[in-house]
């Protein structure tokens, strides 16, 4: 007898197969935003529509540092997976207060902001990505973060 996935696995597979769009040549990521059951949204992280992409052109590296001194290293040309979901879900009318997204790794800092402004409660991930960089953060929100473990 076969197992079933559960629907934090179901949907969480789902993400893995959006990643596999993203032209970002550092990390594949993807997201689909859910609410009762049903896919609202998804995203992967690439350059914005009819722009070049990285797989393409190459990456727009910018360096920063965080009030800790950690220099970061991002892309100007790509947006996150999270925020084209985001982005795909207003583009369809769709709201997303309440719902929960299913990403492949951890959102970033300023992804995350972005999610607790748009409602979302409950973020699923597969990997962590710099999690010490959300703890503070979390600690004033309603929004809760679970690992989901794929067979």
């Amino acid at each position: 007898m076969s197992v079933r996935l559960s629907w934090e696995q179901y949907f969480m597979t789902i993400t893995r197969q959006v990643a596999e769009r993203s032209t970002c040549t550092r990390a594949k990521v993807g997201a689909v935003i859910v609410r009762d059951k049903s896919i609202l949204a998804t995203g992967y992280n690439g350059a914005p529509a009819g722009m070049p992409h990285c797989t393409d052109v190459g990456c727009l590296i910018y360096e920063s540092m965080t009030p800790n001194g950690e220099i970061e290293q991002n892309c100007f040309r790509t947006i996150h997976a999270e925020m084209n979901a985001i982005a795909q879900a207003a583009k369809n009318g769709s709201t997303i207060k309440d719902a929960s997204i299913y990403i492949t790794h951890t959102p970033c800092i300023h992804c995350l902001k972005v999610l607790v402004n748009t409602g979302i409660k409950n973020i699923f991930y597969e990997k962590p990505y710099k999690l010490h960089t959300l703890e503070e953060l979390l600690k004033y929100t309603q929004v809760n973060l679970h690992k989901i473990d794929l067979p």
